[in-house]
């Protein structure tokens, strides 16, 4: 179900919205391997007409599931919008279509939410990723020989003229 609003209702007096929509519902796709989106979306939301527009406030949140950029561990992300405002015009250049007398906010809400997903998930700022193995060092060679035979490769290269 999509976060619709009802423009006649709202013509009459400002609405008060609370819910939760689903990641499908929101048509969020988990492009991103690091970060899931496992939870709803939960909203608190109020509804206003002001000239040719509705005005919605309110707050958003979502608990994301994520994995470390650096450690692949997994954790838990919270996405909070707790000052969200949004501006829907209804005429005019970049006005949302009504539908059946309805606005839907859908767009808007996915929008601005995926705004705020982090962009490099760490499970700490100090991560130190995954553990190193110590660097090798080039093994010695095994012989005189061994080292006679390298200095020769070198020696026969040396004698190409270009």
């Amino acid at each position: 179900m999509r976060l619709t609003v009802n423009l006649r209702q709202l013509a009459k007096k400002n609405l008060s919205l609370r819910g939760e929509l689903t990641a499908e519902e929101l048509e969020i796709a988990e492009d991103d391997e690091l970060i899931h989106v496992p939870n709803p979306l939960k909203y608190d939301l109020t509804v206003q007409a002001v000239e040719g527009a509705v005005l919605v406030q309110g707050r958003l949140e979502v608990l994301l599931v994520c994995e470390c950029a650096r450690c692949l561990r997994s954790f838990e992300y919270r996405v909070v919008l707790p000052n969200w405002v949004c501006h829907v015009p209804l005429s005019g250049q970049g006005r949302a279509p009504a539908q059946n007398d309805s606005v839907d906010l859908t767009p808007s809400v996915r929008e601005d939410t995926l705004l705020a997903f982090p962009q490099r998930p760490l499970c700490d700022v100090g991560c130190p990723g995954l553990p190193q193995a110590a660097p090798s060092r080039p093994a010695a060679p095994a012989s005189a020989q061994q080292a006679q035979a390298d200095v020769s490769v070198w020696a026969e290269l040396n004698k190409l003229k270009f």
